[in-house]
């Protein structure tokens, strides 16, 4: 037992002082809390609403909502209810497992979905709303997409993998029993053999499939060695099924010719619909039955295209567009009830939207704001709904907002705003760029929190990928992480991004990169003019097509403290011939094949500058990644280290090019070790470690 006249002064006044705390009040005492700065914890804490469902009344949204599992450190999927007056939130399917797809019967009265909580593959459910009583309906040994519920709420249908057999050439000699023998050799003979995400591919085929919506045996619909795809639409008396695929001979070497097809649900019976070279895809039916919207394009070979909507008879005559006039391209469309219009979104600017499309091509815009998608950089995205009377739900929020649920412009979940409101963001401002030759070009800077007005910062110009697709003023873990940092981030969309027309985006057709570099050099121009850009603290990154800028622009130009090129093309032949869509580079972004005609593939290619190159240069790729794979960073990285130039190979462990920052703690340290180079090569104050 503690004797306080057994201690010295001070320490008998501290024990008295704790005594007297049990049963007294005492004063708030100011103490140091977390960091109002945004940190890589705070990825984990951040979530987003993701494909709203409104209910045919429009009275409710459910919504899938993504969190971060600190304990996994993966994301965790879960669905919620919103009530379209109340704004009352209710947890539909939050227990153990992914849940997602949910999809409102016509009535209302139940809602269907996908998920894995009762361990293994995911598993179509449905939920009885007035009971709140839910059923599993499926036992599959492979996972459902793209669910559709009959005009008459009685069947369900969707696509699913049906695994095949592949090639086999010989067999191994016979296995004593018990002997422990080397894996038996892997087979593969498809033009299109790997996945990006999905790693090498399992023999087998998507198909499409019924089963009853209160349980049973499902039913397979298609056949045959090709790939059937969702979305899939009903005929308006469930006789039907329309869906999208490819089933010309040589499909595997024309990938991008999927028509329009329709399956009889009870024979089978198979009818093609569209006949065209390109892509016609996502079927929807209008609400009389007679008449089928879809999306697609003729395709020219460009390296883009707009998606355009178009509409036809139900036998597939009379085609016509009705959005060539829009200059846009169209991501989604939904039939309005009195089938006279539909709904679609596109991006417009670097902001996606809702639009009104008559059948006289009249549009009329019905909802902006639209976000979603990933949280590390600030691309184009969102997703909508719309009820029978026509209230739409959507995705929707802002350069400080991750994505909430909307309806007709009122927001009505906040998910975010607890943990947000103790951080102080980094502020984003347009910024108005001209290009070399007269072009205006979108450009956004993100300012340190409490910088000072004409206080010049180090800036990093963060160039996005694709290249064809938009940065918008929306949220990006990655800029606020730069930002908390002491950096200003400079992004832009230059010549061949998305939104602005298709005149714009193939101002690079066939000659990326090119043009794309001196927007990208007058956005730091202009950077600097406004007074933010310390000229001589620049640094520049990127991902994917961004990756290949940034390792452009450092053999071009040494006006760069350091660079960081993120999963970058470095070689196009290689690239273009082991990359997950063998085909894709060599007849899109190339007029002839690598063997015809090497030398337009190598000057396009950074690796052609690599003798230029003085700045030091972090290379940085997923481990896993199959779109510009493994063997292209580290080509750069060997060059570089072959010329002297300080340089240093970040591998991200288990990531795909599209997965890249899909666990949060490697999104975090990724931004962390692109931070740590650019500040070893940072002049002035350097900011202290957090």
């Amino acid at each position: 037992m503690l004797h306080l006249s057994s201690r010295r002064p001070a320490l008998r006044l501290a024990a008295l002082v704790l005594l007297l705390s049990i049963t007294a009040p005492v004063a708030a005492v100011a103490q140091e809390g977390p960091s109002r700065l945004f940190t890589g914890s705070d990825l984990f804490a951040l979530e987003q609403a993701s494909d709203p469902q409104i209910s045919p009344d429009g009275s409710k949204v459910a919504y899938v909502r993504q969190s971060a599992d600190i304990m996994t450190d993966r994301g965790r999927a879960t669905i919620w209810l919103v009530d379209v007056k109340t704004g009352a939130h209710t947890p539909l399917a939050t227990g153990a497992g992914s849940h997602s797809q949910p999809r409102w019967s016509p009535d209302g009265t139940r809602l269907a979905y996908v998920s894995s909580a009762e361990g293994g593959t995911q598993q179509l459910f449905v939920r009885w709303m007035a009971t709140g009583a839910t059923a599993r309906v499926t036992g599959l040994a492979e996972s459902p997409h793209g669910i559709s519920w009959s005009p008459d709420g009685r069947q369900i249908a969707y696509t699913m993998t049906v695994p095949g057999e592949g090639m086999k050439l010989g067999s191994q000699p016979p296995r004593p029993e018990g002997a422990k023998w080397a894996e038996p050799l892997e087979v593969i003979d498809r033009v299109t053999y790997r996945a990006d995400g999905g790693g090498y591919l399992k023999p087998g085929f998507d198909h499409v499939f019924v089963v009853a919506a209160d349980g049973g045996a499902p039913r397979q619909l298609t056949f045959g060695a090709f790939d059937d795809a969702g979305p899939l639409a009903w005929s308006s008396d469930g006789r039907t099924l329309f869906f999208s695929s490819n089933r010309r001979k040589d499909w595997e070497r024309e990938p991008n010719d999927s028509e329009i097809h329709a399956v009889d649900v009870t024979s089978g019976t198979l009818t093609q619909i569209t006949k065209r070279y390109g892509p016609d895809a996502a079927p929807v039916l209008s609400p009389d039955g007679t008449r089928i919207a879809y999306l697609g394009f003729d395709d020219t070979h460009r390296s883009f295209q707009n998606t355009q909507l178009y509409v036809m008879n139900r036998d597939g005559s009379g085609s016509r567009s009705l959005t060539a006039g829009l200059d846009k391209s169209i991501d989604d469309a939904v039939w309005a009830k009195d089938g006279r219009s539909l709904f679609v979104s596109y991006d417009d600017h670097g902001r996606k939207l809702v639009a009104r499309i008559g059948l006289d091509g009249k549009v009329t815009t019905v909802a902006t704001g639209l976000t979603g998608g990933g949280l590390d950089r600030p691309y184009t995205g969102g997703d909508f709904t719309v009820s029978a009377s026509g209230t739409v739900a959507y995705t929707g929020g802002d350069a400080l907002h991750p994505a909430d649920i909307y309806v007709n412009g009122k927001r009505l979940t906040r998910l975010n705003d607890t943990v947000l409101a103790a951080k102080t963001l980094a502020p984003v401002t347009p910024l108005a760029v001209t290009a070399p030759d007269g072009r205006k070009i979108d450009a956004w800077l993100v300012t340190p929190p409490g910088m000072k007005p004409g206080t010049r910062v180090p800036t990093i110009l963060e160039i996005h990928g694709g290249p064809h697709t938009a940065y918008g003023p929306g949220f990006s873990t990655d800029y606020q992480l730069y930002a908390a940092h002491g950096y200003a981030v400079l992004y832009a969309n230059p010549r061949g991004s998305t939104s602005y027309g298709e005149e714009f985006a193939d101002l690079i057709d066939k000659k990326y990169p090119a043009d794309d570099y001196g927007d990208l050099m007058a956005a730091v121009d202009a950077a600097i003019a406004a007074g933010v850009a310390d000229p001589d603290n620049l640094f520049v990154t990127g991902g994917s097509g961004g990756g290949l800028l940034t390792a452009w622009i450092v053999g071009k130009n040494d006006r760069f403290k350091a660079a960081a090129t993120q999963k970058p093309v470095i070689n196009w032949i290689s690239e273009a011939l082991t990359m997950d869509n063998t085909g894709f580079t060599s007849r899109y972004w190339f007029a002839k094949q690598p063997w015809e005609d090497p030398m337009s593939y190598w000057n396009r290619s950074p690796l052609s500058l690599v003798g230029n190159v003085k700045t030091p240069t972090l290379v940085v790729v997923g481990s896993e990644d199959y779109r510009t794979p493994v063997s292209e960073s580290e080509q750069y990285y060997a060059a570089l280290q072959i010329r002297g130039v300080p340089t240093a190979l970040v591998k991200v462990p288990g990531a795909s090019h599209g997965g890249f920052t899909a666990r949060p703690s490697q999104s975090a340290a990724k931004a962390a070790a692109i931070l740590a180079w650019f500040d070893r090569y940072r002049t002035g104050a350097k900011p202290a470690d957090k």
